[in-house]
């Protein structure tokens, strides 16, 4: 298996991988990385080998790391290649990031069957590529579709975490295990682990005439900015770095203010609330927004691009908070998007290659 950089393609593959364990628990799985990125600490942490490749992105400015790339390359493809000569695998599997390109492109020269996973609406250029050579993928949006040959695609959705899928809990349970007022409509805003610099400004600009609407705000404002906005919170703010047990805090919202990558699109399609997204400008080819803007063709949430924010924002956050109808029609129509037995679709696909 193969897929890094960041969490929206390592998460993924763990996913699938804790599928294959759990149906085969005699299944031998290695993962292959990039070298000095997160998946190197991360496969580990959750109980799997990983080898890693001496290889990166190109970067959109000029620099000594683009001079590099085309022997950064050759030297993956051929280590690629004595990895798969060694372990001898009966399928790979690729869910993006620079890492996957050279050892999924090297299993197709090797005749081993091979499936691409993709989690957002506009695919990455590893993904496209690779597209051409493997024998299926698998994709999150029906929107990703026209960037791969039709016969070999299919629509599976992005993996989710287990807990999010078994979610059983009320409202008021939720709002009750976190000590929030059961009165209040109850506004939840998430930026990712680290942060969201944009998003945290944005809350410290209108919280206070937030909380004067009766409005309790639940704000993970990220490791990042922890010490900048946590001495902020009051009674009916509840401020903190992370949200441990995020599965409740989407389950005790009225309405989600959030980022719009990919598995966050994906979870919160599960969940079945209220979502203004705010799509990070600072992703390659626009991720974030084109994520977004399939969920809001769909009148199943609203999203606002960062430099509309001044003009949008304070308008449309009153139509959720205010216009509980509208709510109710935004989580209905999110929640029919959702595809909780994705991961168990995406496995389906593996075995049917390898039964081949």
């Amino acid at each position: 298996m193969s897929g890094g950089g960041t969490g929206g393609h390592i998460f993924p593959a763990l996913a699938i991988a804790n599928a294959i364990k759990s149906d085969y628990d005699s299944a031998e799985i290695l993962f292959v990385g990039a070298s000095q990125r997160m998946e190197m600490k991360r496969v580990p942490k959750a109980g799997f080998p990983i080898k890693g490749l001496w290889i990166s992105g190109i970067q959109r400015k000029l620099s000594v790391q683009n001079l590099l790339f085309p022997f950064k390359l050759i030297v993956s493809l051929w280590r690629s290649y004595f990895i798969l000569k060694r372990f001898q695998p009966k399928i790979v599997i690729g869910t993006g990031g620079f890492a996957s390109g050279p050892l999924l492109f090297m299993a197709t020269r090797m005749n081993i069957p091979s499936l691409i996973q993709e989690q957002n609406a506009l695919p990455g250029i590893t993904n496209r590529m690779l597209g051409k050579y493997v024998q299926r993928i698998c994709i999150a949006h029906a929107e990703a579709e026209r960037f791969f040959p039709k016969h070999k695609t299919e629509l599976t959705g992005n993996p989710l975490r287990s807990e999010l899928i078994q979610l059983n809990i009320s409202p008021a349970q939720a709002r009750k295990k976190m000590g929030l007022s059961q009165k209040k409509t109850t506004l939840l805003v998430v930026g990712g682990s680290l942060g969201a610099r944009r998003i945290n400004q944005l809350m410290a600009n209108h919280f206070g005439r937030l909380s004067e609407m009766g409005v309790q705000i639940v704000w993970q404002c990220g490791s990042l900015y922890e010490k900048e906005y946590v001495p902020l919170q009051t009674s009916h703010i509840h401020i903190t770095p992370f949200i441990d047990d995020i599965a409740v805090a989407y389950a005790a919202a009225d309405v989600i203010i959030s980022r719009a990558g990919a598995l966050a699109v994906s979870e919160l399609c599960q969940v079945g609330k209220a979502v203004l997204f705010i799509p990070s400008p600072n992703v390659a080819e626009n991720h974030q927004y084109k994520n977004a803007l399939a969920i809001a063709k769909k009148d199943a949430a609203f999203v606002i691009e960062e430099n509309e924010l001044d003009q949008k924002f304070q308008t449309q956050l009153d139509v959720l908070l205010s216009d509980k109808k509208k709510r109710e029609v935004l989580g209905k129509n999110i929640k029919n998007l959702a595809k909780p037995d994705a991961t168990q679709s995406i496995v389906k696909q593996i075995k049917s290659l390898v039964n081949d």
